[in-house]
């Protein structure tokens, strides 16, 4: 149940933010392997004063943070960041102008389901995913 935000100048559409969502979601089932339901995303749109752009990045700058469970390979993770780029340049973000910041935390620290430990539930998917010949292990 990755947590996702998006952020970035105010700029699009609603027509826009709404490919935006599913080009991250879609990249995370992809990557991830999530149920296509699992949807926890925010998007937050800022007035150009209160949004510094890199040097050298565009107007369209992103910003994709994505809270998850720890435990997804380094070829999941590799595989995720690629597809997000190239999902979200579909939405007219140059991929050079696309930041991403996967932040993990072990299930013991996610409170979900009224309060409960996510390492005490049945999830209903794998938080370990594993790709190109890693050897395979379950959480």
């Amino acid at each position: 149940m990755p947590l996702v935000t998006i952020e970035t100048r105010r700029w699009m559409t609603a027509e826009q933010k709404a490919r935006a969502f599913d080009a991250v979601h879609g990249a995370l089932v992809a990557a991830f392997k999530i149920p296509d339901a699992d949807r926890h995303q925010r998007l937050v749109e800022y007035e150009a004063e209160n949004f510094e752009i890199p040097p050298g990045k565009g107007e369209r700058y992103t910003v994709v943070a994505i809270d998850a469970f720890a435990g997804r390979s380094l070829d999941a993770k590799r595989m995720l960041y690629r597809e997000i780029v190239d999902r979200l340049a579909a939405v007219e973000i140059p991929p050079a102008d696309v930041l991403i910041l996967l932040r993990e935390a072990a299930p013991e620290n996610w409170g979900v389901r009224g309060g409960q430990a996510a390492c005490d539930v049945d999830l209903g998917f794998q938080i370990r995913v594993v790709s190109r010949g890693e050897a395979d292990a379950t959480v």
